[in-house]
């Protein structure tokens, strides 16, 4: 059966799934039709703060538990690399019945280690993150004359000397009407899929509905522990109980127990299911992130537009005139042979340490593919925050997948430096498929360790760990040395000159050209600084960041402007004889990392001044320099490979004796 054949086929059955499910809904995301008195259940996460950026497990405090005990969700690897660790909660609600003065539980007294306990994390402002039917609880905060949204809430808050819990919670859940009557009644949800009862009789069901907002106000109430003595679960408080999120009144004493409550109001809404996540996504400054996006971006494209045409005018130039040279009688021509064109002999010489060059350029490009692809997929909608994790398994399966494309580049790279010679090449595969996820995994089990030391749920389990051993041992290595293979059998570059024997002398300098290479980095950084604000304050400030569309565009045009800049100071080189152009255009465009890296220390003293405690700081710089090493490597592959094309074309487009 040929190809076409086979895709017709593949085309008929998606057709086929797709009127079976009367829709289309991307992975995670499928909506959850409940009826009336349908039991909705709320799952709790890790409880976060952005004082420590550690996370601990909702149980690790004295909350209430379930009836029928703790259990996990269903995770996947991207939860638990992120920390997340999702549970069942005694929280019950009723589809569209309201309830208030719901007893939940009265706690044990609380013994010294937990009242210490209890302390120390409301003094590290750590929130409480609810979920309902896939969504966060949202918390609206009144500042002045407009709303903040947050998720979750806070744990309790510290009033003086005295510490004071939010035992009581107002949940207001806004729900749409199901539209589409003859979709069947079995349906999913990100969490698997779950049969819905028939509700009704005799041909006439009752209305179904669907979650489109869970929103939660934390209260601090005092309750009579003893008149709550004798209650079970679920049953009615003995008084009515009045939340006033503006008052605390639940002060948290050693040897004392926590009683809690809550209250649920359903509201119908207009909101329709596939806009219900708009008001994570539209946060606050929304709109000083739009306009400060689009003016950097134009100013970036204005600038590098006249990089480029000023480039372009001057080489054409040089190239024409050194033509025309050609022509004229031989001592006037050598009277005039300067700059880029002495260095003949020399261009293509082999770097030092060319096996190293080599393994970092098929590493960079791995990371660029990577991130490409992932933006792409991001940026069409595939990587949703809806499904939880999806972000790191892409890039985890698209960094193993894209091992093919750096053991040829790097294998390609290292045939054309030795002039065709293949010995070698399974070290160079082996040391492309080792070198960067070796760094990661010695800096990841460093702060692992850390973590672990913490008991936080941000450390990787040890079974996590021999899963990611496994993934980069029988995947991403095999998968590098197929691509080392092909390249082995690649042909390898022709060097359009030949390279003389004896090395011909750099003049003297009148700056080191290693300061001007590792200032470039300055117009790449310029290009995705006020995005990379909005990535920090993503990743450490709690905040849901899903412009990947713009994120997109500013990647593209940092390559574009580091294969730019990198091919500037590569000409600029060559002007003056210095023909060791080989790592330091791999440089040029990768020492944006070392400004990332200085913008992440900024960003730490002066945003972040609230991070507490060794540990997190040291989590903070830690990631912060895996990212910058990352980033080090793509950009400087991207330098290297433009400055690499462009040498060759020079020295392949004048006409040399």
């Amino acid at each position: 059966m040929d190809f076409f054949a086979h895709f017709k086929i593949w085309v008929l059955t998606l057709c086929l799934v797709f009127q079976s499910g009367y829709g289309f809904y991307l992975p995670g995301s499928y909506p959850h039709n409940y009826g009336i008195g349908d039991t909705l259940s709320v799952k709790v996460n890790s409880i976060t703060s952005i004082e420590t950026e550690i996370p601990f497990s909702y149980y690790s405090l004295p909350f209430c538990k379930p009836l029928e005990g703790v259990k996990d969700s269903a995770e996947n690897l991207g939860e638990v690399l992120m920390g997340d660790r999702i549970e069942n909660s005694p929280y019950k609600f009723k589809m569209h019945t309201n309830e208030t003065d719901i007893f939940l539980c009265r706690t044990d007294p609380l013994s010294g280690d937990h009242f210490q306990l209890l302390k120390k994390r409301i003094d590290e402002m750590y929130q409480v993150n609810l979920i309902l039917d896939n969504l966060p609880a949202i918390r609206y905060a009144k500042k002045e004359s407009y709303f903040l949204r947050w998720t979750g809430y806070p744990l309790g808050i510290k009033v003086q000397d005295a510490y004071y819990v939010f035992n009581h919670l107002k949940f207001t859940v806004l729900v749409h009407k199901y539209e589409e009557a003859n979709v069947a009644r079995v349906t999913g949800t990100g969490d698997g899929s779950e049969l819905i009862p028939t509700v009704g009789s005799g041909g006439s069901e009752l209305p179904g509905y669907m979650v489109v907002g869970f929103e939660v106000v934390p209260c601090s109430v005092m309750h009579d522990a003893q008149s709550v003595k004798n209650l079970k679960p679920y049953e009615k408080y003995p008084s009515p109980i009045k939340c006033d999120p503006t008052t605390v009144a639940m002060l948290i004493k050693e040897n004392e127990p926590i009683v809690f409550t809550y209250e649920v109001t359903f509201e119908e809404s207009d909101i329709k299911w596939p806009s219900r996540w708009d008001a994570y996504l539209k946060m606050e400054g929304s709109k000083v992130h739009w306009f400060s996006i689009l003016n950097s971006l134009m100013v970036i494209t204005f600038l590098a537009g006249i990089v480029l045409v000023i480039f372009l005018r001057t080489v054409r130039r040089d190239l024409t005139r050194y033509e025309e040279l050609d022509k004229e009688a031989q001592a006037q021509m050598n009277e005039e042979l300067s700059g880029w064109k002495l260095v003949v002999g020399d261009v293509f010489r082999a770097p030092t340490n060319s096996g190293l060059l080599c393994v970092m350029v098929g590493d960079g490009v791995q990371i660029l593919g990577m991130a490409v692809v992932t933006v792409m997929f991001a940026a069409l909608g595939f990587m949703s925050p809806a499904s939880r994790g999806t972000l790191i398994i892409g890039m985890l399966i698209f960094y193993m997948i894209l091992g093919i494309a750096a053991g040829y580049v790097a294998v390609r790279l290292w045939r054309t430096i030795g002039c065709g010679d293949k010995k070698g090449w399974v070290s160079v595969s082996w040391k492309v498929a080792c070198c960067f996820p070796g760094i990661a995994f010695l800096i990841l089990t460093t702060l692992n360790f850390l973590l672990w030391g913490s008991h936080s749920t941000g450390a990787i389990p040890f079974s996590l760990f021999v899963v990611l051993i496994f993934m980069w041992f029988c995947i991403s290595v095999p998968l590098t040395l197929v691509g080392g293979y092909f390249g082995a059998k690649a042909p390898h570059i022709e060097y359009p000159v030949r390279t003389n024997q004896i090395p011909r002398e750099i003049p003297a300098q009148k700056y080191p050209s290693w300061l001007l290479v590792f200032g470039a980095g300055t117009l790449p950084f310029g290009t995705l600084f006020i995005e990379l604000f909005f990535i920090m304050s993503s990743i450490w400030m709690g905040r849901v960041y899903y412009v990947f569309g713009f994120l997109l565009i500013v990647f593209v045009l940092l390559v574009v402007v580091c294969a730019e800049v990198s091919l500037v100071l590569t000409y600029m080189h060559l002007c003056v004889e210095d023909w060791k152009w080989w790592w330091k255009s791999f440089f040029a465009s990768g020492s944006v990392a070392i400004y990332i890296f200085l913008y992440s220390v900024n960003y730490l003293i002066f945003e972040l001044k609230s991070l507490s405690g060794p540990v997190s700081e040291a989590l903070y710089l830690g990631y912060s320099l895996l990212m910058a090493l990352a980033i080090m490597f793509a950009m400087g592959s991207v330098g290297f490979l433009s400055s690499f094309w462009f040498v060759h074309y020079l020295f392949s487009s004048v006409k040399l004796d």
